[in-house]
């Protein structure tokens, strides 16, 4: 409050959100929602880590925010982004969560590669799988493929596979 008295800042919502690792995040929604449809001018939280559960999740709404015009302000890290130098800081966050990006999706080829090397099987399980007899014999008895997917609660494109092998 003080904060943003010290701005001429006129306070229109004052949110505290208590949780820690809450997937629904309500209130969050609601400044959001706000600042969509031009209600706010800024955003001021107590810290970064407060607004983004992730490096990426807090450049997309920052980057959001930059495309309406919303000021983003955390008090405690001094980042401004209603300053030339605030929209520099979210700039750099951009490339480091990028970077963040790729290092994760190429741990994760290696480790999908890791597990085919030693035969462990990777992906979804093939459920439908232990339905082919019944399939099969269905189909034998004339059913449709839509029927036989309906009948066996199953995707179509699992029966349409099946039968294809």
């Amino acid at each position: 409050k003080n904060y943003a008295k010290q701005r001429c800042w006129k306070v229109v919502l004052i949110v505290e959100d208590v949780g820690s690792g809450v997937s629904e995040r309500r209130k969050r929604e609601q400044i959001l929602k706000a600042a969509r449809s031009r209600e706010v001018d800024a955003v001021l939280v107590w810290k970064l880590d407060r607004w983004g559960r992730s490096l990426p999740d807090l450049v997309v709404t920052l980057n959001e925010f930059a495309e309406l015009g919303v000021a983003f302000v955390s008090v405690t890290e001094g980042f401004d982004m209603s300053t030339t130098a605030g929209r520099a800081m979210a700039g750099m966050l951009s490339v480091f969560a990028e970077f963040e990006r790729n290092i994760l999706g190429e741990r994760i080829k290696a480790g999908i590669a890791q597990s085919r090397k030693k035969g462990r099987p990777h992906g979804r399980p093939r459920t439908a799988a232990r339905h082919e007899a019944k399939v099969k014999r269905l189909y034998a008895d004339g059913l449709t493929k839509s029927a036989i997917a309906r009948k066996l609660k199953i995707g179509r494109t699992s029966v349409i596979r099946i039968l294809a092998e």
